[in-house]
């Protein structure tokens, strides 16, 4: 497998894993089995971020709306991922993988909470890849929290208010200590964002793939990776201000 230029490596990918039921049903089997299944997918990325030297991977594992579902489908998520957690926290430990979770964790139950913070705590000091899990997370929740985290210090006297500008807001969203997103990717056909990482979309590169979730890999990433490498970011400059740079 080739691996790309250092300098064309994008240092935060987001991706939202798409595809888990379609896969399952065109097995014809039940949904569930297609979110297990996606579990590979997840170590395969993970795979390939350490190998790539990609510094953060986040990850969109349930959303704030996917409470929505089939209470069934919800259950077996949520059972999965308790599982998923005591199985592969030591791996990612010993890989140098630093786990957390971001998203309203106040509505999952104590003992999955109490698995949350265990793996927070055995991989807090590692430093090879942030790895963000986003369960019962969404964009508009981030912002929503931030702003009224902010609102609340001014209100203190802890914070003027002609101190707040963008900056000061990004330090207050669920990734404030790690590098500006890069890359999105989305899985599974949909062209659309779906409340994921609104605050760091601003200035990613998006892609999108018809692949479904499951079957994503290693081979998958590096085919984003060497799209992403190939497109001239601007920041609002121009093409020939870039390439002078």
């Amino acid at each position: 497998m080739t691996t790309t230029t250092q300098k064309y490596v994008p240092r935060h990918i987001g991706i939202v894993m798409d595809g888990n039921g379609r896969w399952a049903k065109a097995r014809h089997r039940p949904r569930s089995f297609g979110h297990n299944a996606g579990r590979k997918a997840v170590r395969e990325v993970v795979e390939g971020c350490l190998r790539q030297g990609v510094e953060a991977l986040t990850l969109f594992a349930f959303s704030s709306e996917n409470w929505q579902r089939p209470a069934e489908e919800v259950g077996a998520l949520l059972d999965l991922f308790v599982r998923a957690l005591d199985k592969e926290v030591d791996e990612l430990h010993a890989n140098g993988v630093r786990l957390r979770f971001i998203g309203d964790l106040n509505a999952f139950e104590k003992p999955l909470r109490q698995r949350m913070l265990a793996a927070v705590r055995r991989t807090v000091g590692n430093e090879k890849l942030h790895m963000n899990i986003a369960v019962n997370y969404g964009g508009r929740w981030d912002i929503m929290q931030a702003a009224r985290k902010l609102a609340m210090a001014v209100a203190r006297g802890d914070l003027p208010l002609d101190a707040i500008d963008e900056a000061e807001f990004d330090r207050w969203t669920s990734l404030a200590e790690l590098p500006p997103l890069d890359l999105f990717i989305r899985t599974g056909g949909d062209r659309r964002v779906s409340n994921f990482l609104l605050w760091q979309l601003a200035y990613a590169e998006l892609y999108f793939t018809d692949t479904l979730w499951p079957d994503f890999n290693q081979i998958s990433l590096q085919h984003a990776i060497n799209d992403f490498a190939r497109r001239e970011r601007r920041f609002g400059r121009t093409g020939d201000q870039v390439a002078q740079a």
